[in-house]
């Protein structure tokens, strides 16, 4: 893994770092693959409790970056498709990862989250603003679509007809806007930024990891889902639940301090 991505763990928080700096953590085709290493690194290791995702220097992350698309209109016609549907497979790949983490994850956005870099925290559980963080669905723009999820989470956060609105004008949306809408879940000094991430995903992370990843990965199908669905797989869930050593241990503490 490069300097592109910095992944770090302490207390048993992760902490992916966005590392572009120079370019506002652009992502390029090389960034996508060893955010996907990253993530697959933090869902495989269940020492880990809970995933900060941030940027370095002054931005969160200014999306897609320009000069890799001034390159990929330079390649022959015939290759322009079949090199953005392997891009796409990519960038889908990332945002899958982010969604389905099976841990808690908290956006942490210092700065810009523009186009891809709006989708990237989207993607994410929970999204914690600093005061001077604003968010752009600049697609549109640049003559493109939304790619990385954000059509899909973006209508689930702040309903369909502002989705519209602010996918089709492309307008900037400042911290405290965000938080009004319900883009942005909290918002809190810029110093204090990293701190409050930090102190947010040790509390999501307190409970059972188990019983975190079931209820997560039900909540995540229950707006395609209906109420009998839900109840199957929460049956199911439970079930599981039942067996774990976490349960368990949380049954005869109870028990114990009852006696």
């Amino acid at each position: 893994m490069s300097d592109a991505i910095l992944l770090t763990v302490e207390s048993g928080i992760a902490t992916l770092t966005l590392n572009r700096p120079e370019v506002r953590n652009a992502i390029d085709d090389a960034m996508r693959g060893e955010m996907i290493e990253a993530l697959e690194a933090v869902a495989a290791d269940a020492a880990i409790k809970a995933l900060v995702v941030t940027g370095a220097g002054t931005a969160f992350c200014a999306g897609g970056d320009v000069r890799g698309m001034q390159g990929r209109l330079a390649a022959p016609p015939e290759e322009v498709a079949i090199n953005g549907w392997r891009r796409q497979s990519r960038t889908h790949r990332a945002v899958t990862l982010l969604h389905h983490m099976p841990k808690p994850v908290i956006a942490a956005v210092n700065g810009a989250a523009a186009g891809l870099g709006a989708d990237v925290a989207l993607a994410c559980d929970f999204i914690l603003c600093g005061e001077k963080a604003h968010f752009t669905m600049s697609f549109l723009a640049r003559g493109l679509i939304p790619d990385g999820g954000g059509m899909y989470f973006l209508p689930r956060r702040v309903g369909l007809a502002r989705a519209k609105e602010l996918v089709f004008s492309a307008r900037r949306v400042g911290a405290a806007e965000a938080l009004a809408i319900g883009l942005a879940d909290r918002v809190v000094p810029d110093a204090e930024l990293a701190v409050a991430a930090q102190d947010w995903a040790a509390q999501m992370g307190t409970h059972s990891a188990a019983a975190l990843s079931l209820a997560k990965a039900t909540l995540d199908r229950s707006l395609e889902s209906s109420f009998e669905q839900v109840l199957a797989i929460g049956s199911q869930s439970q079930a599981i639940c039942y067996t774990t050593a976490e349960h368990r241990a949380s049954v005869a503490a109870f028990l114990e301090k009852t006696k």
